[in-house]
């Protein structure tokens, strides 16, 4: 009896901390009356050192967490943080820490116009930098990447998973000539024949700022697969980023071309589905229906890595925050708390 009585004290002791501390955080979660960003809200211009001289990114912080920062990097190349504002309305409501961030060449941060900076390796090193001045460790740090930014998220963990605590690949696939291959047989041949063949012939002469191309890929190609809503319930979010995008990092990393990474950008060799197998930090990957990228592959990569999770979007395509958002947050929500609460098992 006396046995029975200590061990139920005990249980409600630990319950009652647990209790306890997720209310310190949900409680404390917007204080900033302790942090060295309160004056300008959660931003901080970070600076950065490349081989081509020092610049600085844009980075803001929303909430806090010691035990879930989670780092968003965003597509592009040269597309901005606003890809992400949907992350608003569901990651404050579950005391999430995110850190927004426009990559260097991006929008809100330092734009120089030099090539020798974009590579996948000098982004690495960047990232590596903001870890350390945002004081991100293995104890707190995801990193979660969305297409283009789902390849910079899967090299920085090739190179420094063991500065991480988890790792979020959003809508992106592990090789650059799967998704060409996806686009060309799958993607392509699913709109009408007319409208494909105008599409074609305007990349055959290399006729990409045509207006038409630009009709045509925004009614046909976007709505389908991008974010499937008609173009004016497009989130303004949205339609900010695009106009925000750097298309001189864009072009030279993933080419002109939305079918496939294609003439002379840099990312159109780019491999490394023999490498994740040394991933063995928990992961998850998302994919959706309607995606750019193939979903079957998606889950392929939770399969390879050593702790994965494969998170399917029924009703999504590439932007599946928006259009397939209930599947995608509360997916991604979950994973974070599994991993953060030690209950993280792979589904497959």
């Amino acid at each position: 009896m006396k046995y029975n009585l200590l061990s139920y004290l005990l249980l409600v002791l630990v319950f009652t901390g647990c209790k306890n501390n997720e209310g310190t955080v949900k409680d404390n979660y917007l204080d900033f009356s302790k942090r060295d960003d309160q004056f300008t809200g959660g931003i901080k211009m970070i600076p950065i050192t490349t081989s081509a001289g020092k610049f600085k990114v844009w980075t803001k912080t929303v909430g806090q967490n010691p035990t879930i920062k989670v780092l968003l990097l965003h597509g592009g190349p040269g597309l901005t943080h606003e890809l992400y504002e949907s992350f608003d309305g569901y990651f404050p409501n579950e005391s999430i820490e995110y850190i927004y961030y426009d990559q260097l060449g991006s929008y809100y941060s330092d734009q120089p116009d030099d090539n020798r900076l974009w590579t996948n390796e000098r982004f690495v090193e960047e990232v590596e930098q903001v870890r350390i001045a945002l004081g991100l460790d293995n104890t707190n740090f995801y990193l979660m990447g969305q297409s283009w930014g789902g390849i910079l998220a899967m090299e920085y963990a090739l190179k420094y998973q063991k500065n991480l605590k988890g790792l979020i690949i959003s809508n992106m696939m592990a090789s650059a000539s799967d998704y060409n291959q996806y686009a060309e047989n799958v993607l392509g041949p699913q709109l009408p024949k007319t409208v494909y063949d105008q599409i074609k012939a305007f990349e055959k002469n290399k006729d990409y700022t045509n207006p038409k191309y630009t009709e045509l890929l925004f009614k046909y190609y976007y709505t389908e697969h991008i974010l499937r809503k008609p173009l004016e319930e497009w989130p303004e979010s949205i339609n900010r980023c695009f106009k925000h995008i750097n298309p001189k990092v864009y072009v030279y990393m993933q080419g002109p071309s939305e079918f496939g990474i294609t003439g002379d950008a840099t990312l159109k060799d780019w491999n490394v589905k023999p490498r994740l197998k040394t991933i063995s930090v928990p992961t998850l990957t998302i994919g959706a229906k309607y995606d750019t990228m193939d979903p079957r592959h998606m889950e392929w990569i939770s399969k390879e890595v050593q702790n994965g999770r494969f998170l399917f979007c029924p009703n999504g395509s590439h932007l599946s925050q928006y259009d397939d958002q209930k599947t995608y947050f509360s997916g991604v929500i979950r994973f974070l708390k599994d991993v953060d609460s030690g209950r993280f098992k792979r589904n497959n």
